[in-house]
C-alpha cells in the first residue's frame, strides 16, 4: 500500500469515524445536562451552525475533487467553526455544567477538522502549492471525485448516511427539545 492510500484510509477509517463518535458523546453530554432548560435554544442553534460549518467541507471533500476552491472552503469553514466553538463555550460556561467528558469531546471536535485538513493537504500537495502561490486558474470548478473512496467505492454515501442517522438526527432532536421547551415556557401563563 502506498503512502497516499494509507493517508486516505487513515482519514476514512480512523479520523472521520472518530469525529462522529466525538459528536455523539458531545450530544449525550448536552442531554445529560438538560440543555433545553439551561442554555437552551440559543446553544442548540450554535450547534446547528457548527454542524453546517463542518458538513459543507466534509461533503465537498468526499464527493468532489479537492481543488483550490474546495481547500479554500475547507480552510474558511475550519476557521469559522473554531471561532463559533469558542463563542459556544463562552456562552454556555455559566449556564450549564460542562463535564470532563464534554471537554474531551470538544477537544476532538476542535482538533480533528484541523488534522483532516492537514492530511488532505498532504494528499493534495500540488493543489495546496497552487493555493498558496495564488495559481488558482482552473481550480474553482466543482468536479465529481474520480478516485473511488473506500474498499467498495461507496464510502461517501455510507459515511454521509451513517452520520445523518447517528449525528444529524440526535442534534436535530436536541434542537427540537430546546425549541419545544422554549415555546412551552413562553406559553405558560404566570399566576
Amino acid at each position: 500500500m502506498d503512502e497516499a492510500t494509507l493517508v486516505l484510509y487513515m482519514i476514512l477509517y480512523v479520523l472521520l469515524p472518530l469525529w462522529g463518535l466525538a459528536s455523539m458523546l458531545d450530544w449525550w453530554c448536552h442531554k445529560q445536562t438538560s440543555i433545553e432548560s439551561t442554555s437552551g435554544l440559543h446553544e442548540a442553534n450554535i450547534h446547528c451552525l457548527m454542524g453546517f460549518q463542518i458538513a459543507i467541507p466534509l461533503v465537498l471533500s468526499l464527493i468532489f475533487e479537492v481543488n483550490v476552491l474546495v481547500l479554500i472552503l475547507c480552510l474558511a469553514a475550519l476557521i469559522a467553526h473554531e471561532l463559533v466553538a469558542h463563542y459556544d463555550v463562552h456562552f454556555t460556561t455559566d449556564k450549564r455544567e460542562i463535564s470532563i467528558w464534554e471537554v474531551h469531546a470538544h477537544n476532538y471536535l476542535a482538533t480533528l477538522p484541523f488534522f483532516l485538513f492537514l492530511l488532505i493537504v498532504v494528499r493534495k500537495w500540488d493543489v495546496f502549492i497552487d493555493l498558496i502561490t495564488l495559481n488558482w486558474s482552473g481550480g474553482f470548478g466543482l468536479e465529481w471525485r474520480k478516485e473511488p473512496l473506500g474498499a467498495t467505492g461507496n464510502y461517501a454515501a455510507f459515511y454521509i448516511g451513517t452520520m445523518a442517522i447517528l449525528v444529524v438526527v440526535p442534534y436535530f432532536q436536541e434542537w427540537w427539545r430546546c425549541w419545544s421547551y422554549q415555546r412551552r415556557q413562553m406559553n405558560e401563563v404566570p399566576e
